[in-house]
């Protein structure tokens, strides 16, 4: 009795897709931002990723958008305010006297700040390749007023979540992170160094055990993420109605 062959590129039905390891990629490189040790330069750094992460999904569709639906998309319209630049520079020098003092309370502000933006940025990016899956943004509607509503509905889905069981986990993948200990104690121990040179070949390899812890954790709150699904449609459904489009 002859069996038929497996198809060698079929998926199995419990591996995480493609599409969503990129997602966690892209989160877990916007979460690594604020080890750069630069005022403002973080910022712009955090912009670029969390951008090319919507152009790599785009593109996975076959689409392109407008420099400014990206902009929307990525949320860099926030990131770039001239409050929250200010804030992040003014974080910056006020810790700065007293690493030495409070390390401990240091490191877990960074580690807080690496898993905000690592959360945020999984939340987003998670969303938008829904709604891509869902077909609510498309080439034509790409250059219209679809990427405000896709983005309002996403942000507005994302704060009626408790997020806490996703950042606990973050929390513990970025606390035991090699490059993140390394990075605190060269800026707590020797902050007068300046900037460091990039082990690329190291980090890259840390990237990428941090996005396969986060894969994992990913998929097992699918409950979590099918949840957020839903509070998403529910939002645009009802913007859709109130505007009558």
């Amino acid at each position: 009795m002859k069996h038929a062959m497996a198809d060698p590129t079929s998926r199995p039905s419990n591996a995480v897709p493609p599409p969503l390891k990129r997602v966690a990629f892209h989160a877990v490189a916007a979460g690594l931002t604020p080890l750069i040790p630069v005022p403002f330069l973080d910022d712009y750094a955090l912009r670029q990723v969390r951008e090319q992460a919507v152009r790599d999904q785009l593109q996975e569709k076959g689409l392109k958008a407008p420099d400014k639906a990206v902009a929307l998309l990525a949320g860099s319209n926030e990131a770039r305010s001239l409050g929250g630049r200010l804030v992040s520079y003014l974080k910056a020098v006020a810790l700065f006297p007293v690493r030495k003092v409070f390390r401990k309370v240091f490191f877990v502000l960074w580690v807080k700040d690496c898993v905000d933006l690592t959360s945020l940025t999984l939340h987003h990016g998670y969303l938008l390749h829904h709604a891509l899956e869902r077909g609510d943004l498309d080439a034509t509607s790409l250059q219209g007023d679809a990427p405000r509503k896709v983005q309002d509905a996403i942000v507005a889905a994302c704060k009626e979540l408790d997020a806490r069981p996703i950042n606990q986990a973050l929390r513990r993948i970025f606390r035991s992170s090699r490059l993140l200990m390394a990075e605190a104690t060269r800026a707590l121990l020797d902050p007068k160094r300046g900037p460091r040179v990039p082990d690329r070949e190291g980090e890259s390899a840390e990237v990428q055990s941090l996005t396969d812890r986060l894969l994992k954790e990913l998929w097992e709150e699918r409950g979590y993420f099918t949840a957020l699904e839903g509070h998403y449609v529910r939002h645009l459904q009802g913007d859709l109605k109130q505007t009558g489009t």
